[in-house]
């Protein structure tokens, strides 16, 4: 029998999100690790507001929306609000009623300030790395550097000589200045972008064009090819290198010295490799054929403990490649180090929920 449309509304819903999303749909196990992850930061949450006023939108609400953004790759926070006024998903993940009202897209960035005061980004990764080291994730003693470039939501029209008097507006285009730079050298030294000052002209590789970007260098365990920790910095020769050392430095200081790190052959500078040294620490960089370097020769080449180094750290361009393609890193949507440094940890931490969700399907324990 031919069913027939019904277009009379219901006055009551008896149903709630909760009964809506299935029981085994993948954001279940990410909604507690995250709910629990950020019950711990909540000290944090009360010292960001003020004791008395209107009531905000709750923090936790704000990054775990920022989650959803990594995980179903929306373009903009305006969009994803826009998404919430229909998606029930959604509104299950972050707690919300089917009557409530989405909030505006302006709440982000009301709040994004203090966020980055209290350094909310940094406190909730470093809480779901305590989560996976609890469950037994993590190794406190292999690890991986790498770094890439993540291209500034600027244009290279903006990059202009810091003593140079303003271009004025285009006759015929005022929203978009014709800018003749052909034959003019360039460099970050004599040159700064209006839209983003803080973005610096850099290339991938030799022959490569070159674009304003920002370097964001990962630390990685061995164990299941965990992100535990993440640095954005200046896209210079040795910036990639002063991160690592940042960042085993930061390592260190949580939870004990690392005994080996693995890199590519960027990394492979006497420098570099003495410093490891200095730190105890063993590294299993990949040589450049030819370079004769101290403390990187057949002695440490030739041993187990290098060869699985070296087979392990290509895991980390796995990491790369979900954080540019699904969670919007190929070109960041903020413009500034500290808003780009917030956008990228927090999609660091959805990249390692979505991980962990994966390699422990029971429950964690606390």
């Amino acid at each position: 029998m031919r069913g027939r449309e019904e277009n009379q509304g219901y006055m009551f819903s008896y149903l709630s999100p909760e009964e809506r999303v299935p029981q085994d749909h993948p954001l279940r196990r990410i909604k507690t690790m995250a709910d629990e992850a950020l019950g711990s930061l909540s000290r944090t949450f009360d010292r960001m507001y003020a004791k008395e006023g209107r009531p905000s939108i709750p923090p936790e609400r704000l990054l775990k929306a920022q989650l959803l953004i990594a995980l179903y790759t929306i373009r903009s926070e305006r969009l994803f609000c826009e998404m919430l006024d229909y998606n029930i998903l959604f509104r299950w993940f972050l707690g919300m009623s089917l009557e409530e009202r989405s909030f505006d897209a302006t709440t982000f960035t009301k709040n994004r300030d203090r966020l980055l005061q209290h350094d909310v980004a940094g406190r909730f990764l470093q809480a779901v790395v305590t989560r996976a080291q609890a469950a037994g994730l993590l190794s406190d003693e292999h690890f991986t550097v790498d770094g890439t470039l993540v291209e500034a939501w600027a244009s290279l029209k903006s990059f202009r000589p810091t003593d140079a008097p303003d271009q004025g507006v285009d006759a015929d285009d005022p929203g978009n200045v014709t800018v003749d730079f052909h034959g003019q050298t360039r460099t970050n030294q004599t040159h700064r972008s209006t839209t983003d000052p803080d973005a610096r002209l850099a290339r991938k590789g030799a022959g490569k064009e070159a674009k304003l970007s920002y370097g964001v260098s990962l630390l990685m365990e061995n164990r299941h090819g965990l992100i535990v920790d993440v640095k954005v910095h200046d896209p210079t020769g040795t910036g990639e290198r002063e991160a690592a050392l940042a960042l085993l430095q930061c390592q260190r200081r949580r939870r004990g010295c690392p005994r080996s790190v693995g890199a590519d052959k960027g990394y492979h500078t006497k420098a570099f490799v003495e410093a490891l040294w200095l730190q105890c620490i063993t590294p299993h960089i990949a040589m450049v054929e030819g370079r004769r370097t101290p403390g990187l020769d057949g002695r440490t080449t030739r041993s187990i403990g290098y060869a699985l180094s070296q087979r392990v750290r290509k895991r980390i361009e796995e990491g790369f490649g979900w954080l540019k393609t699904v969670g919007g890193l190929r070109r960041t949507r903020y413009r500034g180090a500290e808003r780009v440094t917030l956008h990228t940890k927090l999609t660091v931490v959805a990249h390692m929920l979505l991980r962990m969700a994966k390699l422990c399907p029971q429950p964690i324990p606390t």
